[in-house]
């Protein structure tokens, strides 16, 4: 990456509904991470935006379109992409695993982010004007045998996506994740109470440390290149 330095601000976009839980604690402590080495940090929840996924217009494709490298759809992600794509020297996205894939509100907002930078040419190239590492953590409530067997290919996927329009990707995977706050209120009977409550002791602290960890690194991986 060109121009060596210190990023200047490093945007984590939280894709679960919740604020104060899995996900959103893994992406704040990234972003701990991020500020210790004296960069600007800021969390957006997806959940707290009025949006769509991507309508298909093709805007962003047009020959010398006005929107052309650009989402063209006018809602409260609009001011999110743009940020992006003009003050962020690193992101770090993060969302729970629903049903094998990322959270809707994720999938919406990635499809909005990664589509107009990707070319229709052959091979595809990225719009995005510059590189900028990005983090994926996924939260889920299966093991990690479980998540190799049954979402390597999504998320994997979303990896090689990213690297192609950013520069550079990696994930992080936080597996078995304590998902309620009292199992006795709910009918789970598949999960162990104790050993989800043994593991959220002894194992998702690491995962916060692991967090806090990439958002340091990304702050020193380079400054904002023009």
């Amino acid at each position: 990456m060109e121009g060596k330095g210190v990023i200047m601000k490093v945007i984590a976009i939280n894709g679960s509904p919740r604020k104060g839980w899995n996900t959103a604690t893994l992406l704040n402590r990234a972003l701990e991470g991020a500020a210790s080495e004296g960069v600007e940090t800021e969390l957006i929840h997806l959940y707290d935006l009025n949006f769509k996924g991507c309508t298909s217009c093709f805007a962003c494709k047009l020959k010398d379109g006005k929107s052309y490298g650009r989402c063209a759809l006018k809602d409260e992600l609009t001011p999110v992409l743009k940020q992006i794509e003009e003050e962020a020297d690193a992101i770090i996205l993060g969302s729970p695993i629903y049903f094998g894939t990322v959270s809707g509100e994720m999938r919406s907002f990635m499809e909005r982010l990664m589509f107009p930078y990707l070319t229709y040419t052959n091979p595809p190239a990225t719009l995005f004007p510059r590189e900028i590492p990005v983090g994926f953590i996924y939260t889920m409530n299966v093991s990690e045998q479980e998540m190799k067997n049954y979402y390597g290919w999504h998320i994997g996927n979303n990896e090689r996506v990213l690297s192609l329009l950013f520069g550079h990707a990696e994930s992080l995977f936080s597996c078995d994740t304590y998902q309620f706050e009292d199992y006795a209120n709910v009918v789970a009977t598949r999960f162990d109470p104790e050993m989800k409550a043994k593991r959220r002791r002894e194992v998702f602290p690491n995962d916060c440390e692991k967090t806090f960890e990439i958002g340091a690194r990304f702050a020193k991986m380079g400054s904002r290149t023009a």
